[in-house]
């Protein structure tokens, strides 16, 4: 997983947040030398919510928020395998208008279904 791609820049994310801001949401992430930046939405990869990123339940934008994740987590390649299902185990039960996901659960989560897929 590392070194391919994963991240937009040269410093892994150590987590990600998620908040509700007056017009939507605000998403980012934030590496481990202590910089923050926005989560790039990765619409180049799939197109499933020009409209923002979104948690909290099934739909496009909690799949959007998902792939951006895992896009920049643990590269666009793996991710595309595996958004749908982090998107249904992980985003749509976030119920709190604020949220925080470290690396350290994502790749967790991800060696998880990798064991399952064996």
């Amino acid at each position: 997983m590392a070194g391919d791609g994963a991240s937009l820049t040269d410093q892994p994310a150590a987590r990600y947040t998620g908040r509700r801001i007056s017009t939507g949401s605000e998403v980012l992430r934030h590496a481990a030398d202590g910089s923050t930046s926005p989560l790039p939405w990765r619409l180049d990869l799939r197109n499933h919510s020009p409209t923002g990123l979104e948690w909290g339940y099934g739909g496009s934008g909690p799949g959007q928020l998902a792939l951006a994740i895992l896009a920049d987590a643990i590269g666009p390649r793996e991710a595309q395998k595996y958004y749908y299902d982090f998107k249904c185990s992980m985003i749509a039960g976030i119920q709190q208008d604020s949220w925080e996901i470290t690396r350290e659960q994502i790749l967790a989560w991800v060696g998880q279904q990798q064991g399952l897929e064996r």
